[in-house]
């Protein structure tokens, strides 16, 4: 071990609906996954949303290529495996080095396997314990488990090509990585920060939708000199961003905790809480999941 100190009923549901969309995947040569230059030799293969089925891939990856190879960030849904590979042959021809996981589910962890059980794989410690759970990493599979597991921060590559990552607390799951690239001025939040909405949490894997708005209030606090981020799952964006995402989920959970205390009921809490005109761009289509999720962890179920 290395030391250096994306939700209860929601994600039942998000998890059939990952697992439906790689049921009916288009074929590969209908397959989009679009590459697009963050900065310098920084890519992002993007994602489409988790609502439509017939083209969503999973997560944002992230894709750095270095003097000794890539260093990958995610790897997306299992049935994407071929596309996922091409178009990091479209980026270089330089082999994956390096793997890194910002958290356990199958839409940011399909395809380690493509990757042989000799690449460096390295995760947060409470997420190889998640992915361990997984039937995708069973029996034989689990010769594809990440080698490396860090606590509370990890450093991979050199110079220029250094990356670091940190553990800021529970949130989407009890293992979420934020991955910074700190000479491109880049982060990479996996499902921390995956859209402009509720967040998902899924507390089969330890996530808190009490602990998220404090985790993502350390990591805004901790990371210094960044200006750009990765989202989970939605277009590249900028720093300031993330930094209203924070309040936003914030002022979604003091919101949330002010109707139970009045004895609300979480669908009235729900109907009860609009932030879009606040956070104009944001949506709301996640709220009554969250906040269902805040009720259940604060009353124990």
């Amino acid at each position: 071990m290395i030391r250096a100190c994306v939700l209860g009923s929601l994600f039942a549901a998000g998890a059939l609906t990952m697992a439906a969309a790689a049921r009916t995947q288009a074929p590969q040569s209908q397959q989009v996954i679009d590459v697009e230059k963050v900065k310098d030799n920084l890519y992002v293969l993007t994602s489409s949303s988790p609502a439509d089925r017939a083209t969503f891939s999973g997560g944002n990856v992230a894709v750095l290529v270095t003097d000794a190879g890539v260093i990958l960030v995610d790897t997306k849904l299992a049935a994407w495996g071929d596309t996922l590979l091409d178009r990091i042959k479209s980026i270089t021809d330089k082999p994956v080095t390096t793997l890194v996981n910002t958290h356990t589910h199958g839409d940011h962890t399909g395809n380690n396997e493509r990757f042989g059980a000799t690449v460096d794989s390295i995760v947060h410690e409470n997420t190889k314990a998640n992915m361990a759970r997984m039937d995708g990493f069973k029996g034989a599979q689990a010769q594809f488990l990440p080698k490396r597991t860090f606590t509370d921060r990890a450093v991979v590559g050199r110079g220029r090509d250094r990356v670091e990552l940190h553990y800021f607390g529970r949130g989407h799951t009890d293992g979420d990585t934020f991955v910074v690239f700190p000479e491109l001025r880049v982060v990479h939040t996996g499902d921390m920060f995956a859209w402009k909405d509720a967040p998902g949490i899924d507390r089969n894997n330890g996530g808190s939708g009490v602990e998220l708005p404090r985790s993502l209030a350390k990591a805004v606090a901790a990371i210094k000199n960044v200006d750009t981020v990765i989202p989970g799952h939605s277009p590249v964006t900028s720093w300031r961003d993330l930094q209203e995402y924070q309040r936003f989920t914030s002022e979604l959970l003091a919101q949330t905790q002010a109707a139970l205390k009045a004895g609300k009921s979480a669908d009235d809490a729900a109907a009860s809480i609009d932030l879009t005109s606040k956070y104009p761009g944001y949506k709301s289509d996640r709220v009554k999941a969250m906040v269902q999720a805040i009720y259940d962890e604060v009353n124990g179920k």
